[in-house]
Formats: C-alpha cells, structure tokens, sequence
C-alpha cells in the first residue's frame, strides 16, 4: 500500500485516544482556556525570548488556505522601537476616541475602560506584531497569490495567544487603525499588511480585568 502513496503524502497514524480519555483532556483544556483573559496592565519583568519562539511556532503550526501559510511574525522587544510604536499607535486611537468612533462604539467599550493611553505597548517586555501575507514573490520576481488570507492568519494568532496564555503569559490584541506604519517599523515588505499587534508579558501585580460573562455553550453551539 505504501508503494502506492501519491508523491507528497506520508501516513498520518495518531494513535486514537479512548472516549473517556478525550473528555478528561477536553475539560481540562477547558479550564486552562476559560482562565485566559485581556490583559491591559502589564508587568515589565523580563521574558526570555525562547518563549515567544516556541509559542509562534506552534502559531506556525496552524492550517492555512493551501498551506500558503500567509504569516509573518514581527517580535520587538528594543524599548526605543516600542515607545515609537506607542506614540503612532496613541496617536492614531486618541483621534478614534475623539473624532471617528459613534457613540454605540463607544458605549460598547465603556465598561472595558479603555482610552487612547497605551501603556502596555511600552510596559510589556515584548510586542508580537502579525502581518497578513497577501502574496509572495518568486526568485524570478513574479507574484504567487495566497488563499483565505484573513481566515488563515486568525487561525494562527488564536493558536498563538493560547500557547501564551498557557504559558503563563497574558497578552492584548490591538488594532490601531490605520496601522500601515507598523510595516515601516517592522521593516516588512510591501506585500504584507499589519494584521494585529500583541503585547506580551506577565500581569502587573495590580492587573485587573473585567468580571466577564461568557456566553454558554448552549448560546454558540446547535445541532441539526
């Protein structure tokens, strides 16, 4: 049977795990994941590096359009580079809660108490910024298209902030608008766009977050 493998392929075998087995691993799961919070207050206690690596590349192992993988994961950790980040990114946010955001926005944001002041961009002792590959370039200087672009690169960043928030390790997900000049900061090429901004690091001793209600899985789930 082997011999008859199309070219490319190799077996996938996973030993199959007992029912009982899967609901203990699920439920446990499950309680690591309904921990996991946003964090807007952040320690600036070091993290060491191989952490970020090891947890983008389980991001990596996320599925994509193709297998384009139309990722990229820009990590800046220099304080000089974050405090320009958060001086483009407070400017851009004071100006949204200012003059561009409805009063429904901004209602709807209110018991978060979030305002333009992004302190986390310099507190946090990493920032993961992902950029969305719309296309890659070919040695020869053509373009080869990628697929499901967005949905491939929401994938990765959910495997990403879990692998952190398993970790120990609390993030935020910022989307300053427009966020162009972060692919400037970044020094990325012209065929990725900024997709989110993620600070990394541990909670301060004084985080707080809002006493949240998720909606029951009886809200998020039927069965036809």
């Amino acid at each position: 049977m082997l011999g008859d493998m199309p070219k490319g392929f190799v077996p996938y075998r996973p030993d199959r795990v007992v029912v009982e087995e899967s609901r203990r691993r699920l439920e446990a799961d499950f309680e690591v994941a309904d921990q996991r919070r946003t964090a807007r207050h952040f320690s600036t206690d070091p993290v060491p590096i191989d952490l970020i690596e090891t947890a983008i590349r389980i991001a990596g192992t996320a599925p994509s359009g193709a297998h384009k993988q139309p990722w990229h994961f820009c990590v800046i950790g220099d304080p000089a580079t974050k405090a320009a980040v958060r001086e483009r990114c407070e400017a851009e946010e004071k100006n949204f809660y200012e003059k561009r955001a409805p009063q429904e926005w901004l209602d709807a944001l209110a018991p978060l108490g979030t305002d333009f002041v992004k302190a986390h961009i310099t507190d946090a002792p990493w920032l993961v910024v992902v950029f969305r590959r719309d296309y890659d370039m070919l040695p020869d200087g053509t373009k080869s298209k990628n697929y499901y672009m967005t949905e491939s690169v929401g994938i990765a960043v959910g495997f990403l902030i879990q692998a952190l928030h398993r970790a120990g390790l609390a993030t935020l997900t910022h989307t300053p608008a427009p966020m162009t000049f972060l692919r400037e900061v970044c020094g990325r090429p012209v065929n990725e766009k900024p997709f989110v901004l993620i600070p990394v690091g541990y909670p301060a001793a004084d985080c707080l977050v809002p006493d949240l209600e998720r909606k029951r899985v009886e809200e998020i789930m039927s069965f036809k």
